[in-house]
């Protein structure tokens, strides 16, 4: 063999020896469904999913889909999974059965299903109970979010539960208790429910008796030409929340992120009780902004519209999940 082979094959074979001694990368996480999480009144469907090696004492993200969507569609389409890799934490994703809804939308217009202790906003309540004990996270860093009617659901859950959250974020959706308000869901959707600040926040505040406070901090995002639920639905949020607060309904910050007109209201202690982030020309659905830079996250789709501004990350932002 000629000197010149031998050392041919000599690298050869180290590169080989360093493929075989390189570790193999762990597989990334994947969504997992999870049963037996309590009596389930709601009837729901639990997924989550978890990072490899996510250690205790981090964040929970719910996250709940919109009409005809489901638990993975979401997880993906919204970013929320890879924030989750990239910052380290936890989502629960709840899913709706069409056995509770023939259109797969949470039920946030029936009363049974938004009182505490009571049908899907139980259900999830107990989602999140589970998922604190079996990843230990943080139980005063638990967050929700959602779409359309998973907003719905969103504002519930920070109503009916609002010592289980810091902050939601309503994406296109409504204001709690908003179909009983207008006497259907359809007019609370297309018209809006007539309420004053003070009837909207009593609302809130019946749907747990007694509590004092804090209450969970709200983001909103809705798009300007949404023609499903009107962006009158963002005002009357607004209006409530800062009434929960104890704040005004005039912004202390008004400004544009990503070319969209956004603002802030404080409360009393000067702190952001609620945001808002009008998306100018966008329809119906979660605003996304495919690609691989550091505010970037979700991928373009039905109801997941690419309009340069990412919801989960100014969510998870706004919530110092990074």
């Amino acid at each position: 063999m000629t000197q010149t082979r031998a050392a041919t094959l000599l690298t050869v074979l180290a590169a080989l020896l360093s493929v075989l001694l390189t570790p193999t990368p762990a597989a990334a996480a994947s969504l997992q469904e999870v049963t037996g999480f309590g009596s389930n009144p709601g009837a729901l469907r639990m997924y989550r999913y978890v990072p490899d090696g996510l250690p205790a004492g981090r964040p929970v993200v719910v996250a709940l889909h919109g009409c005809t969507q489901n638990a993975a569609g979401y997880a993906a389409g919204t970013g929320w999974t890879a924030l989750a890799d990239r910052w380290g934490f936890s989502v629960v994703l709840p899913q709706q059965q069409s056995g509770n809804n023939p259109s797969q939308c949470f039920n946030w217009f029936q009363s049974a299903d938004i009182e505490r202790g009571r049908g899907e906003a139980a259900s999830v309540a107990q989602m999140v109970d589970r998922q604190l004990a079996d990843v230990s996270g943080d139980a005063s860093r638990v967050y929700v979010t959602g779409l359309s009617a998973g907003g719905g659901m969103t504002a519930v859950m920070m109503a009916t539960y609002p010592e289980k959250f810091a902050a939601g974020g309503v994406v296109a959706g409504l204001p709690y208790g908003c179909a009983q308000a207008a006497g259907s869901p359809y007019v609370c959707m297309y018209v809006g429910a007539t309420q004053t600040p003070r009837q909207w926040g009593d609302r809130v505040r019946a749907a747990r008796p007694g509590h004092t406070g804090p209450w969970p901090v709200l983001t909103v995002l809705h798009g300007t030409a949404d023609y499903t639920v009107k962006p009158v639905n963002m005002t009357d949020l607004v209006e409530q929340w800062t009434d929960v607060h104890g704040a005004d309904t005039a912004a202390d910050v008004t400004d544009t992120v990503a070319g969209h007109p956004h603002q802030v209201y404080r409360g009393p202690g000067g702190g952001a009780v609620v945001e808002t982030y009008s998306l100018t020309g966008m329809g119906h659905g979660q605003p996304v902004d495919p690609g691989s830079g550091p505010a970037q996250c979700g991928t373009a789709g039905a109801y997941y519209l690419d309009v340069d501004l990412c919801a989960a990350y100014r969510l998870g932002t706004a919530w110092r999940l990074g």
